[in-house]
């Protein structure tokens, strides 16, 4: 943890940018304890839920959300405000969602599972995981829908469908790639299919791409579907291991072969960004303060979760 003492210079940043103030049941919403002397702080913002895990296709990517650059800011008043970091999903099971825990929740949502072998399908999310072969001979899944939240611009991508009419015969068939912040995921064709693109963002103060969609598993092809750029895991044919998607990107799990586990989802990760002005702290000490040297903007990165205390 770090306590920032910088007193607040007179007036407010000059910076041309909007604000959003975060209202519920029509006053302004304050952090759990509200109440302390501080002035309100405008945060950029960045938050990834976590990704979805894989069975045959592949798992989708946490939904990403970002006001960098210059999109409206959240307004967080006076006082602690849990900060909540959703984790990676299992083999077939949705990542969890990200949230600020204002009086008015704002949040992303978790990625869409991969769906296995004889497995209804639950594929929605963020971004959609991808689909596969429901048995030998059995009518391929399709993949999930993504920006399950419905929000503007979206949160993510679908994920693709399984293809049955890859080697054709009682074996046949390659899982679909998961859905990523930057794009679909794509259905196999020779392979299994690849996973969507994540997206890059500098709210850190370096280009970081983030929330990739898993790539899809296979039974007997040369090769399983790679993981989308920005962390997604590879997939993988016949029982060799899949790739998880990688920690604090919300990336999605490759996909396995049917009957084989596959990847977990990658967790989350929030971050919040305002002027070099601004008083406030973070718990626990897993997450930091940072600054950016070019502007002297602070930076809080929750890689777990915690509390952001004004």
């Amino acid at each position: 943890m770090r306590d920032l003492k910088n007193k607040l210079t007179s007036g407010k940043s000059t910076k041309n940018t909007k604000t959003r103030k975060v209202k519920g049941f029509g006053y302004q919403v304050l952090g759990f304890g509200a109440g302390g002397s501080n002035p309100p702080v405008d945060f950029d913002f960045l938050i990834i839920a976590g990704g979805g895990g894989a069975a045959g296709g592949g798992g989708g990517a946490g939904g990403f959300r970002t006001s960098f650059p210059g999109g409206t800011k959240l307004t967080f008043e006076a006082g602690s405000t849990p900060i909540t970091v959703g984790g990676g999903g299992g083999t077939s099971t949705k990542g969890s969602d990200s949230i600020l825990g204002l009086g008015t929740p704002f949040e992303s949502t978790g990625g869409g599972a991969g769906v296995g072998a004889n497995v209804d399908p639950s594929t929605n999310g963020g971004s959609g995981g991808g689909g596969t072969l429901r048995a030998p001979c059995f009518p391929q899944r399709t993949g999930g829908t993504g920006n399950q939240g419905g929000y503007s611009p979206p949160e993510g991508n679908n994920g693709a469908d399984a293809n049955n009419s890859v080697n054709p015969g009682p074996r046949s068939g390659v899982g679909g790639g998961g859905g990523g912040a930057g794009s679909a995921g794509t259905q196999g064709t020779g392979n299994a299919g690849p996973g969507g693109n994540g997206t890059a963002n500098s709210i850190t103060g370096s280009s970081v791409t983030r929330a990739g969609g898993g790539g899809g598993g296979a039974r007997e092809v040369s090769s399983g579907g790679s993981g989308g750029p920005g962390g997604g895991g590879n997939g993988t044919p016949g029982t060799s291991p899949a790739s998880a998607g990688t920690t604090n990107t919300g990336s999605g799990g490759g996909g396995g072969a049917p009957g084989h586990p596959g990847g977990a989802g990658g967790s989350g990760l929030v971050v919040l960004r305002a002027p070099g002005t601004s008083v406030f702290t973070v718990t626990p000490a897993t997450n930091t303060i940072s600054t950016d040297p070019p502007t002297g903007d602070l930076i809080a990165t929750f890689t777990v979760s915690g509390v952001l205390k004004i």
